[in-house]
Parts: C-alpha cells; structure tokens; sequence
C-alpha cells in the first residue's frame, strides 16, 4: 500500500505561484509513476501533470503548459508541481496519484490517490 498526502495548497492572486508537494508513505514510490490531477466543483476529475518513475519521461496538459512543472524527488518520496501565472480558472482540489504503469493521462491508470489539498486562483 501506499499512502499518498499533498500539502501546499492556499489562496492566491492571479498570476502568482504555489508549490504542491505529495509526500509518500508505506512503500517507496521510486518505481511508480506519478501524476498530477485537479478537480474544480461541478467537473470531472482531470489530468494535470505527470512524469515517470525516472523522471525522465513527462506529460503535460495543455492548458498548462509553460506554466507547471512536475517533479519528483525519489531519495524524499515526494513529488512536486510548481505552478506559476496561476490563472482563476486553476482553481480546484489537486490530487496526487501514484501507478504503476508508465506516466499517463487516465485516472484508471493510477492505483493510489492522496486526499487532495485545494488551490484558490482570486481574480
């Protein structure tokens, strides 16, 4: 099992920057792939970001790219997403996910999901 819990969430101004990070327990996550999702009220849960158990193999959604960057430190079990020019429309509850398969864009991809932390962009 492993349990997955973000931090890093807050209210913040159009166009400034928060960094989430997602800290691991139970197992090492060095051989997972990570991902990034956010869900804003009232949509589906959407993908965001997401990198392989190297770190060498990233993916992105559009909307934010240039913008965010996912990260991911194996040696603290914790993977990050800097988020900069954060727009209102980013708002939503940001969820970490961990899979075992390859870096992917599917919620059914990934096996373990954290609680979520929220992002509030202010206009």
């Amino acid at each position: 099992q492993v349990q997955l819990v973000e931090s890093g969430g807050g209210l913040v101004q159009t166009g400034g920057s928060l960094r989430l990070s997602c800290a691991a327990s139970g197992r090492t996550i060095s051989r997972f792939a990570m991902g990034w999702f956010r869900q804003a009220p009232g949509k589906e849960r959407e993908f965001v970001a997401a990198i392989s158990w190297s770190g060498s193999i990233r993916y992105d959604e559009d909307s934010v790219k240039g913008r965010f960057t996912i990260s991911r430190d194996n040696a603290k079990n914790t993977v990050y997403l800097q988020m900069n020019s954060l727009k209102p429309e980013d708002t939503a509850v940001y969820y970490c996910a961990a899979g075992v398969r390859g870096p992917a864009k599917g919620v059914t991809e990934y096996s373990y999901w954290g609680q979520g932390t929220q992002v509030t962009v202010s206009s």
